[in-house]
């Protein structure tokens, strides 16, 4: 492994990750059960649970990257939660959410999007919700103006100051 072939950030957290004790190990493990368990918990008395995808709205294209090549393992991790706090607690849980891109950015035309997390083993929840909001407010053809697929770069939503 080296910077040929894996980003800086991986390559900081696969360094941080070497020195990490037994003992550290067993303590992160026991974090991520305590929030397994919350985030487990909380489907209890809810199906789904909505929240922003990021809290701003989408920043320019190699932002989110920036610094990261200074960064050890600890600091891309801090980096991660500062940028996406609303992923952070599904992604360690292991419950399944989705981003969905519902509005567009008015000054940008890059899309917003919203999560919805269910609980475990709920991700058909997510697929019938998810096709319910693409029936009311498609977002299959719209692409932003920065975009790295083979159609054209057209976010449809931005004309409709969706």
């Amino acid at each position: 492994m080296d910077e040929s072939t894996v980003e800086p950030e991986m390559l900081a957290s696969y360094a941080w990750g070497r020195g990490v004790s037994g003992a550290e190990f067993v303590d992160a493990l026991d974090v991520r059960n305590r929030v397994a368990r919350s985030v487990g918990a909380c489907f209890d008395a809810r199906e789904v649970v909505l929240t922003p995808t990021l809290p701003e709205v989408p920043v320019a294209l190699g932002t989110y990257g920036r610094g990261a090549e200074d960064a050890d393992g600890l600091g891309w991790l801090e980096h991660l939660f500062h940028r996406s706090p609303f992923t952070a607690a599904f992604n360690v849980a292991g419950t399944p959410a989705m981003s969905v891109p519902l509005a567009g950015d008015p000054a940008t035309g890059l899309p917003v999007g919203v999560q919805f997390a269910a609980g475990y083993g709920r991700e058909d929840l997510l697929f019938r919700l998810a096709a319910q909001l693409e029936q009311a407010a498609p977002w299959a053809g719209r692409r932003p103006a920065v975009w790295a697929g083979r159609r054209p770069a057209v976010w449809a939503g931005a004309a409709r100051g969706v």
